[in-house]
């Protein structure tokens, strides 16, 4: 689990309430559900309309991975590799076949597969670096549903602002209706700002330095897998895998 995110969630709602309260106002004016419905409702909305729905679909599944990032593992993903290596250099290429039973990862999976199989260390190149550019641009995709939910819900929180204000010009003779008019708009905004940069924007950067972290591992494997296939020494292997994670 991802405390970090938690604890800065947190952090970022404890700040706007407690600048509120510190200033006198009143914890309960942030609490309008016209404005979240106003705001929320237009944000999604919008997003829906500018996206698949599978694409849709899949960057809500990934929000988890905010909370719970999937593992990556550099230094057991490159000793796993060198120990192929090894195996390769020692007993011959078909040895490894017997480690595909033991390989959760479906990627890392194929790659072996290929190279168990003989097929040319270009064609294992090419068709895993397809894979790999499948994989990104998806996630990336997916991602891109909270980058777009944090470019709109501003400018929704502004439409908000002025529906609140024409309610309070449609009420200039009723001073009992101007206050809520004022703080729908006020709060409208605050919302839209408030969730873009603070919710829908950091979790979309997460998100993507999440992809980064698994299309690293990726390009490992197969930088591993292709050294094998051309008869590399697992140690000059292993040394170069290190080099994808130095730093």
């Amino acid at each position: 689990m991802d405390i970090l995110s938690l604890v800065g969630l947190a952090l970022a709602a404890v700040a706007v309430i407690g600048g509120q309260w510190l200033e006198g106002g009143h914890i309960g004016s942030l609490l309008q559900l016209a404005a979240f419905l106003i705001v929320v409702g237009g944000t999604v909305g919008a997003v829906m309309l500018q996206s698949p729905l599978p694409t849709f679909i899949e960057g809500l599944r990934m929000a988890r991975w905010v909370v719970l990032p999937p593992k990556v593992d550099y230094a057991a993903a490159i000793a796993m590799v060198a120990g192929w290596a090894s195996r390769a250099r020692k007993d011959g290429m078909l040895a490894l076949e017997n480690e595909l039973a033991t390989i959760e990862d479906p990627f890392a999976r194929n790659a072996l597969q290929m190279l168990v199989d003989g097929f040319e260390p270009e064609k294992i190149d090419d068709a895993l670096h397809v894979e790999i550019a499948a994989y990104e641009e998806a996630r990336r995709n997916a991602a891109k549903v909270w980058e777009a939910a944090g470019g709109y819900a501003p400018t929704v929180g502004i439409l908000g602002a002025v529906l609140g204000l024409i309610h309070v010009m449609e009420n200039l003779s009723d001073p009992n209706k101007l206050g809520g008019g004022i703080a729908v708009a006020f709060v409208a905004t605050v919302y839209g700002v408030g969730s873009a940069n603070l919710v829908f924007l950091p979790i979309a950067n997460k998100l993507k330095a999440l992809i980064a972290r698994q299309v690293t591992y990726r390009e490992l494997i197969l930088d591993g897998i292709i050294g094998i296939a051309n008869g590399e020494n697992p140690k000059l292997i292993e040394a170069r895998l290190a080099g994808h994670v130095s730093g």
